[in-house]
């Protein structure tokens, strides 16, 4: 049974707790938040986990073997590279950290500790994303074009992050997860209209290798709640709505082809129409199996899908793209 203690019971955190807990091989022992509500929550549906206001108490604790961060972006460096030094296997919410410098340290302090880092990027532990991965290695998904996904809504606005480090880390770890490349370079715009200095609104654009771009819209300033990601090829497009109970993966046979010159020594391009196909999804839970890969990794001592490197990979592009917002949108280089 592997013991594992969440630090941060707000927004994100019960989830973990609850999670653990039904997993047969881990379980929650000890929460931490410096809200003394949040962890009289925790205490009313999980009256057998201790609580604390001091996350020192859960580092120093020899039964925890684990320690899951659900706490604000800003405090994850600090809490991961504590907790690793520690000897804890380490769960840190996205982003990893919010620079590079500081996503490097953690990568090394994790291999001198040979311990398990994993980054919550619970999407590319969803059956849907992983269908989709699968078209594209299986190549039922030829000759990409472009990705666009649009992550909107009205909240929760963050104080200590801007919009683009809070939502767009999942459509990036996506793309990267999809593509299984590193973009060569980003070009980011965005706008603060609640907080000075703090965009509320961004849109992302990364150029890869094939010509293939990827665009991503994020804000907190939206009427409606959307979690879209479109992908277009030269023969399907494909469509996933993680909002849609039912029909998450639509997948169009339409396109544009190419046709003979026409006397005039011209190619024709013809609009292609054809079937809808939408494919069963397995039902699971990404943040399910995102925790059972998590223990099955501390029990195997083997890197996780979602592991250190992948999400310094995530903050690479991040940070490039911050660059492109302090200039204007002016289009920077992403370190390989």
């Amino acid at each position: 049974m592997i013991k594992i203690a969440v630090i941060g019971c707000g927004y994100w955190g019960p989830n973990y707790v609850r999670t653990f807990n039904e997993l047969p091989l881990s379980s929650v022992c000890l929460c931490c938040d410096i809200d003394a509500n949040r962890l009289n929550y925790i205490k009313r549906i999980y009256p057998f986990v201790k609580t604390t206001t001091n996350y020192i108490d859960i580092l120093e604790n020899p039964k925890i073997d684990a320690v899951c961060i659900s706490t604000p972006a800003s405090t994850h460096y600090e809490m991961a590279k504590e907790s690793l030094l520690y000897g804890k296997h380490v769960l840190v919410e996205k982003p990893l950290t919010l620079s590079v410098k500081d996503g490097k340290d953690l990568v090394k302090i994790t291999k001198d500790q040979k311990k398990v880092l994993m980054v919550g990027h619970v999407y590319l532990y969803h059956p849907a994303v992983q269908k989709v991965k699968d078209y594209i290695q299986n190549e039922k998904l030829k000759d990409l074009y472009y990705l666009y996904s649009v992550r909107t809504g009205l909240g929760p606005i963050r104080r200590d992050v801007n919009v683009m480090w809070d939502l767009a880390p999942h459509d990036v770890s996506i793309y990267l997860h999809l593509l299984g490349q590193m973009p060569k370079n980003v070009s980011a715009r965005g706008a603060s209209y609640l907080q000075n200095g703090i965009e509320d609104v961004v849109l992302l654009s990364m150029e890869f290798p094939g010509k293939v771009m990827g665009y991503i819209h994020v804000s907190w300033l939206d009427a409606f709640k959307v979690r879209k990601l479109t992908i277009v090829s030269k023969r399907k497009m494909l469509v996933f709505d993680d909002t849609n109970s039912s029909e998450k993966l639509k997948i169009f046979d339409q396109g544009v082809s190419t046709r003979e010159p026409s006397t005039y020594g011209e190619f024709l391009l013809q609009v292609r129409t054809g079937d809808i196909y939408i494919p069963k999804i397995e039902s699971t839970e990404p943040l399910r199996n995102q925790c059972m890969d998590f223990i099955k990794c501390i029990e195997k001592k083997v890197n996780p899908i979602a592991n250190g490197e992948e999400g310094l990979k995530i903050v690479k592009v991040l940070e490039a793209a911050q660059r492109s917002l302090e200039k204007s949108g002016a289009s920077i280089n992403v370190q390989s």
